[in-house]
C-alpha cells in the first residue's frame, strides 16, 4: 500500500530507474520505490524531472503537487485518462440529476458541520457548548443547503477557534497554515476524481466558471476539520519548512471510515468513490463518510 509523502524542497534532478524515483542533489543521490509513494510534492522551482518519470508517475496515479515560488500548492499533475471508461463516466457526470446533487450536497454539509463540532468538542468545555450549537444547525440543512447553514456554522466555528476578530480573508499565520493544508487536500481529491474517470471542472455545488477544480472543492469539505484540528493544536508562530512538513503529514493520519482504520489519503479514496457512485447511481445511501475521533 502506498503511504509515503515525499517532498522535494531544494534544487534537484528527478528521474526514473527500475521502479524507483531517483533524487539527485549536489550532495547526494537517493532512491525511493514508487510503490511506496502516495504523494510527491515539488516545493522548489529549482527541480527538474524527466519525461520518463512523469509518465510513470501518471501511470501509477501518484499524487503530484506542484508549488509556486512561494512554496504553496499551485497545481496537480493529473492523468489524461484515469479510467478505462472515462468517456462513459463523463457522460454520466454531465447527466447527474439535480435532485441527487442537492441531496448529496446536503449530506456533505451536514457531515462537515459534524466535524467542526467535533473539533470544538476537543478543545474545552466552553467550546463544547458551541459545538452543540453547531449540531443544532445539522437538522436545519436542506437539500442544496439553500438556507446556507454551512456559512452560519463556519462563522460560529472560526470565531470560536481563533477569536471574534478572525476572518478567513485576514493575512495571518493561521490562515497561511489552513490554506496550505486545504491545498494539500484539494490536490488529493482532484487526483481521486481523475483516477475514477471523472473531470474536476463539473461540480455539484461549486460552479465557478474560472475554477477548474469545482468538484474537488465540493468533495473536500468534510475533510477540512482534520486540517483545522491540526492547525489549532500546533499553534504555529510562523509557517516555514518544518511547519509545512507537519501539515503534509496529515495525509498519513489514521482515521476511521466504515468502521476500519485507514490512512487519511486512503479514506479520501473510499469517501470520494462513494460520492461519485452515489451521484452516478442516484443513491445517497452509498455515501461513506469519515468518523471524527479528534
Amino acid at each position: 500500500m502506498s503511504w509515503r509523502v515525499v517532498a522535494i524542497t531544494s534544487c534537484a534532478k528527478l528521474d526514473y530507474k527500475m521502479n524507483y524515483l531517483v533524487v539527485r542533489t549536489a550532495d547526494e543521490t537517493k532512491r525511493i520505490s514508487l510503490t511506496e509513494i502516495s504523494t510527491l510534492i515539488i516545493e522548489s522551482t529549482g527541480v527538474s524531472f524527466t519525461a520518463y518519470l512523469m509518465s510513470e508517475l501518471l501511470k501509477r496515479k501518484i499524487n503530484v503537487i506542484m508549488c509556486d515560488e512561494k512554496r504553496y500548492p499551485q497545481g496537480v499533475l493529473l492523468p489524461l485518462s484515469g479510467s478505462f471508461d472515462t468517456s462513459y463516466k463523463i457522460r454520466q457526470q454531465i447527466a447527474w440529476k439535480e435532485d441527487t446533487k442537492k441531496s448529496v450536497w446536503q449530506e456533505i454539509v451536514k457531515k462537515k458541520i459534524c466535524g467542526q463540532a467535533a473539533v470544538l468538542d476537543s478543545l474545552n468545555s466552553e467550546n463544547k457548548k458551541r459545538g452543540n450549537l453547531l449540531r443544532s444547525y445539522i437538522s436545519e440543512v436542506e437539500p442544496g443547503d439553500i438556507t446556507n447553514r454551512e456559512g452560519h456554522a463556519a462563522k460560529v466555528y472560526f470565531n470560536d477557534l481563533f477569536g471574534k476578530e478572525f476572518s478567513r480573508d485576514k493575512e495571518c499565520t493561521e490562515n497561511t497554515a489552513l490554506n496550505y493544508g486545504y491545498g494539500i487536500l484539494l490536490s488529493a481529491f482532484a487526483r481521486e476524481i481523475a483516477c475514477s474517470g471523472y473531470i474536476t471542472q463539473i461540480g455539484i455545488f461549486h460552479n465557478n466558471v474560472h475554477n477548474s477544480l469545482n468538484l474537488a472543492c465540493d468533495l473536500m469539505e468534510p475533510f477540512r476539520p482534520f486540517v483545522d484540528k491540526l492547525v489549532i493544536d500546533a499553534r504555529f508562530e510562523e509557517f516555514g519548512h518544518d511547519e509545512k512538513v507537519k501539515v503534509v503529514q496529515i495525509l498519513n493520519q489514521i482515521v476511521s471510515i466504515e468502521n476500519n482504520n485507514n490512512y487519511l489519503i486512503n479514506a479520501i479514496k473510499i469517501y470520494s468513490r462513494s460520492v461519485l457512485d452515489s451521484l452516478s447511481e442516484d443513491n445517497v445511501l452509498l455515501l461513506k463518510f469519515p468518523d471524527y475521533e479528534l
